[in-house]
């Protein structure tokens, strides 16, 4: 063979070009780690868009008067039924969920059917287990005092539950007569007073944890759930639930006037028993099972208006800044928080439940 045909070098390279560095292959996931990089970007650009988007919303709605910086403390209020340009109007005030504080919603709208002029009447509506005993008589005393300035009736309509201290401040319509309407299915009654306690006791034993307070005098830990409750603190307990108890059925004769005619038929009663539209009928503690269009029926009735020039109306919460920029689920987080700090007080309540009051209030 021709030596010029020989290959000039062998098939293997020399060794000087095996010694030649080679670059390092890419770490594992380097593309990826730069691509999340630019990922991160986008989402930071799309959550300052998002804020500045939220924040010029915020701008636009609260030149055009639909948000508040308050928290609760303005409504929006929304065409129901009727007329759209009635002069007259038929204000639907809500009661809904468990009742903790009097200054709250409910006193909003109660402020605002207060205030306006054109508001003839007012249907309660009412769908509540209850709650606290000054929360229900404030709310109760506001709108006697509204129905009472304005001269105006008040006629109740009972969702799904006005029981305890939602009867409670369904009293508020008075001795007008047939003025409470209950729908078919409303429980409604329980008429009484608890002040809740429960005795861990045995368990904080089982855990080693010992109650150590120190008070200024023995009945300062009263209603303390690390003990079992003394027979001092028991009878104290009982005289304010008595109290309380009394103060119920009082506002029960205020506003029914069978019970006053005859307050052994209302002692039967107030066992704080809940009972079904039919039975409270049958009983005396409602007027009528109906729904809400009855309820307002009666009130343009009561009232003496023009069905042709009435307007209904309702009230709902009018958007805050933490609504618009976090959501409304936050306001609902806040509330169940203080409601459960709210729950470690012992308290009297107007309440129907089988379960530890901790409800949330609206």
């Amino acid at each position: 063979m021709d030596p010029d045909s020989q290959p000039r070098w062998p098939q293997e390279p020399p060794l000087a070009a095996q010694l030649v560095e080679q670059p390092p292959p890419p770490p594992p996931g380097r593309k990826y780690r730069r691509g999340g990089r630019w990922l991160l970007v986008l989402l930071l650009l799309a959550l300052c868009g998002s804020l500045v988007a939220n924040v010029m919303l915020l701008m636009v709605a609260g030149l055009a008067g639909l948000t508040s910086l308050d928290t609760d403390r303005k409504v929006q209020e929304r065409f129901h039924s009727y007329q759209e340009n009635g002069r007259s109007k038929v204000a639907v005030i809500s009661v809904t969920g468990a009742i903790l504080e009097g200054e709250g919603f409910v006193k909003h709208q109660i402020d605002r059917a207060l205030e306006d002029r054109s508001v003839k009447a007012v249907v309660l509506r009412v769908n509540s287990p209850g709650g606290t005993v000054t929360g229900s008589d404030y709310i109760y005393h506001h709108l006697r005092e509204l129905a009472l300035k304005k001269e105006i009736p008040i006629v109740v309509s009972m969702g799904g539950l006005a029981a305890s201290g939602g009867y409670y401040v369904s009293m508020a319509a008075g001795d007008t007569p047939d003025a409470i309407f209950a729908e078919p299915s409303t429980w409604t009654g329980s008429i009484g007073v608890i002040i809740p306690h429960y005795n861990f006791s045995g368990l904080l034993e089982e855990w080693g944890v010992e109650e150590d307070s120190v008070a200024s005098r023995p009945l300062k830990k009263m209603g303390s759930f690390a003990r079992p409750m003394t027979d001092e603190e028991r009878l104290i307990f009982r005289e304010l639930v008595d109290e309380g108890f009394t103060q119920f059925k009082d506002i029960v004769k205020a506003g029914r006037p069978k019970f006053r005619k005859d307050p052994q038929a209302l002692e039967k009663l107030a066992t704080g028993q809940i009972y079904t539209a039919q039975q409270a009928l049958n009983n005396g503690l409602i007027d009528k099972i109906g729904f809400i269009e009855e309820a307002i029926d009666r009130a343009i009735e009561l009232a003496g208006l023009d069905k042709d020039d009435v307007k209904v109306v309702e009230y709902k919460r009018m958007p805050t800044l933490t609504d618009v920029l976090l959501g409304a689920h936050v306001r609902s987080q806040q509330s169940d928080l203080a409601t459960i700090l709210e729950m470690t007080a012992p308290r009297a309540y107007y309440l129907c439940t089988w379960l530890p009051p901790l409800a949330s209030s609206r």
